[in-house]
């Protein structure tokens, strides 16, 4: 079978030319990373991917096709995929259908037969940039240009809003003692099954609601959620997040959720170089002096001089590969939040013990 062509523009002028794979078409948005060797489907359906490119570092992707049950939304959200070696014919045998007729379905551009390692490398030392894919555009790099001009900056964009659930929803057993409510700025649905199997009912928020309209459900607790885009530009949620605190109700935040935290206590976030994105990233639990294998994606962290000079955090994780700040909790509030994923399965469960605590802190309230 003849391929069709695909070209991969960087804001750089860097460009590639490979393989179409998905949808034919043409999408935009900040390419990145994920070192994950595992977990394709479960990356490409993660919300906070929402405006990505998102390359894997693994070459063969698409031989273990996709699975209804390994899902972390409804539908993926990334904005294209790019990958080394792509197949279009999957050995497992409970597989619900191949990758490309998944992406096809949902209207996603991809790239394969690049050199990624080759990109891995160049966005290591470049950082993070807007990018695009497209298979209409053979011969006319000027044409692209012109369309990859048009994509936003990620630094400044909020996308929580759009991607978050339009009408509150019900997670778990109704009968359960403990009732938590859970701000949706893009969460995965693993969270919500690992807060379901320790006794949670949760109720889940469209990321914009008031907490009048949360209180009227009288939870027991507050869940902040994983999501895209910028934290600073979050006003809405960080003033929500403060008056949460004000309610003196245990909050557990993770990923979007910890930026907004921190947000809502005076730190500052920023854009990182390259981000963290992938399944082995180390955790040291200043706490317990233990280290954790992590499940990583993000883009933005908090500023580690300004949680330092903050008297009212203590922080209680920090990335072993570059001594940010992965985690912190209040002093005087019963909140806590981390900016890995311990819903995630990179291997080990190192990190469920965080749920753990949450349940402990409720109970304890």
């Amino acid at each position: 079978m003849i391929k069709q062509k695909a070209t991969l523009l960087l804001a750089d002028g860097t460009v590639f030319h490979g393989s179409l794979i998905g949808n034919a078409g043409t999408n935009g948005g900040e390419i990145c990373f994920n070192t994950g060797m595992t977990g394709y489907q479960e990356i490409y359906t993660d919300p906070s991917y929402t405006g990505q490119i998102v390359v894997t570092t693994t070459s063969h992707i698409g031989n273990y096709g996709v699975h209804s049950e390994e899902i972390e939304s409804e539908h993926p959200c990334v904005a294209g995929i790019v990958v080394n070696s792509f197949s279009d014919i999957f050995s497992r045998v409970d597989a619900s259908g191949s990758l490309q007729d998944y992406l096809v379905k949902y209207k996603i551009t991809g790239i394969a037969d690049i050199d990624t390692r080759k990109l891995v490398r160049h966005l290591r030392s470049k950082g993070a940039m807007n990018a695009i894919i497209s298979s209409e555009f053979e011969g006319n790099l000027e044409g692209l240009k012109t369309e990859l001009a048009k994509v936003p900056d990620m630094n400044g964009l909020e996308l929580s809003s759009t991607v978050c659930t339009q009408e509150p929803f019900f997670y778990g057993d109704e009968s359960s003692k403990m009732k938590v409510a859970c701000l949706d700025f893009g969460i995965k649905k693993n969270i919500l099954r690992n807060l379901a199997t320790r006794g949670v009912y949760c109720k889940v928020f469209p990321a914009k609601t008031k907490l009048k309209e949360i209180q009227e459900w009288n939870p027991d607790a507050f869940f902040l959620s994983n999501g895209p885009g910028d934290p600073a530009v979050m006003d809405y949620a960080v003033e929500t997040v403060k008056e949460i605190l004000e309610t003196g109700k245990p909050v557990f935040g993770i990923c979007l959720g910890h930026q907004l935290l921190a947000e809502a206590v005076g730190i500052k976030t920023y854009k990182m170089h390259h981000g963290h994105r992938g399944l082995n990233h180390p955790i040291k639990n200043l706490i317990t002096g233990k280290s954790e294998i992590t499940s990583q994606n993000h883009g933005f962290n908090v500023v580690r001089e300004d949680t330092e000079k903050n008297s009212e955090v203590e922080i209680t994780h920090v990335h072993l590969n570059d001594n940010t700040v992965a985690g912190i909790r209040l002093k005087n509030k019963p909140a806590f939040s981390v900016q890995y994923h311990p819903e995630s399965s990179p291997g080990p469960h190192d990190s469920r013990y965080l749920f753990d605590e949450f349940i402990a802190l409720i109970n304890k309230n």
